[in-house]
């Protein structure tokens, strides 16, 4: 999966779909799931004596979505867009809007099998 924890996403489907950016919490099950942050808010009631809440009561989390619902938000150009991978001159590889063409950050350390410059 192209989106990682820490970036910006839009959730595109469901009951909490907005145009508004949030952010990737946590990536599970190989990128299929996502925890995002302040989206799926369920309540888990917990009896006393919870590490999280001493005092028992409801705790408010976030549950996992699916990956399929959400979109990478971009900076550069504002708006949510589809991810590519492409390989840079000199080797790494690196995550780029699909729209904008601008750079996302790289993902692997520089090769000299794939460098085009030499």
């Amino acid at each position: 999966m192209k989106i990682k924890k820490g970036d910006q996403v839009v959730v595109i489907t469901g009951e909490d779909a907005s145009s508004t950016p949030h952010q990737v919490l946590e990536v599970l099950k190989g990128g299929q799931k996502m925890v995002v942050q302040g989206v799926n808010q369920v309540y888990k009631h917990v009896k006393r004596g919870h590490p999280k809440s001493p005092s028992g009561g409801r705790l408010q989390m976030e549950m996992p979505i699916q990956s399929s619902n959400v979109m990478y938000y971009c900076e550069s150009c504002s708006k949510p867009s589809r991810l590519g991978l492409r390989y840079t001159e000199e080797g790494s590889k690196e995550r780029y809007c699909k729209k904008c063409n601008s750079s996302c950050g790289t993902i692997s350390p520089p090769r000299e099998k794939y460098a085009t410059s030499k």
